[in-house]
């Protein structure tokens, strides 16, 4: 089953909107972006949902073994294991979304905020995930002007427990709805567990989940409207996706 990521929610109606639809992962945007939230609006949302992830009962997520660290697929093979594992105790995830912000400000907001999961969208390095208070997804941007080339030549093993790929437009990286060429995404999908994101929305995800085989899928601005998020689009995205 596809995993579900629904960011730049900016309401508790939009979290609980999403999660009764069946979203597994909810974003909130800490970085500069017009769907920014400040901490008090991100606490609101996460109460919605429950509370933090560290408050529920935990399940033991699957060891990681040393030499896996050294092997790319191996490595977020793990990564998924230990996210769907998560999921079984609670569903859906929050994740702060964060783009070339201080550390210190990352971990200071997560913590405060109560979020389950960080996402760096910047220019982050690999190194950096390690010194983050949660486990983290990291991005790598695609540019219409780097196909075809191979994004797995930015990706290293044993930092990030996820990976990312979206697209390069816009001055915010990701959010901006353009998606990138897919046929990249299902190279390096076939490789790892992939978060495809750039572009996807209730019409294309089907076409998407089909030629790109992704682990997971981010949307954001393909489930607005007016640069507000519309709860039947992203009712409408998640049943295109589990009929996929």
């Amino acid at each position: 089953m596809t995993i579900i990521k629904i960011c730049g929610n900016r309401t508790p109606e939009d979290v609980l909107a999403a999660a009764e639809a069946g979203a597994d992962l909810v974003g909130m945007v800490f970085a500069d972006s017009r769907r920014r939230v400040d901490i008090a609006e991100a606490q609101a949302m996460v109460r919605a949902l429950g509370g933090p992830l560290h408050e529920h009962e935990m399940s033991v997520p699957p060891p990681v073994q040393p030499h896996v660290r050294e092997h790319v697929a191996e490595w977020f093979r793990h990564g998924s294991q230990v996210i769907e594992t998560h999921l079984q105790v609670k569903r859906p995830l929050t994740v702060g979304v964060f783009a070339d912000q201080p550390i210190e400000e990352v971990n200071e907001i997560a913590l405060e905020a109560g979020v389950d999961l960080v996402q760096l969208s910047g220019d982050e390095s690999w190194e950096a995930c390690l010194l983050v208070a949660r486990p983290v997804i990291q991005v790598v941007h695609v540019s219409p002007l780097d196909s075809p080339s191979d994004p797995m030549e930015q990706v290293e093993p044993g930092f990030a427990l996820a990976l990312m790929l979206d697209s390069a437009h816009g001055p915010y990286r990701g959010g901006s709805g353009q998606a990138f060429d897919w046929d990249v995404a299902r190279e390096v999908a076939a490789r790892v567990p992939l978060i495809l994101a750039g572009g996807l929305d209730p019409d294309n995800v089907v076409e998407a989940i089909h030629r790109v085989q992704p682990w997971a899928v981010d949307v954001s601005s393909g489930t607005e409207t007016d640069g507000r998020k519309d709860h039947a689009r992203v009712r409408a995205f998640i049943e295109a996706v589990r009929t996929a």
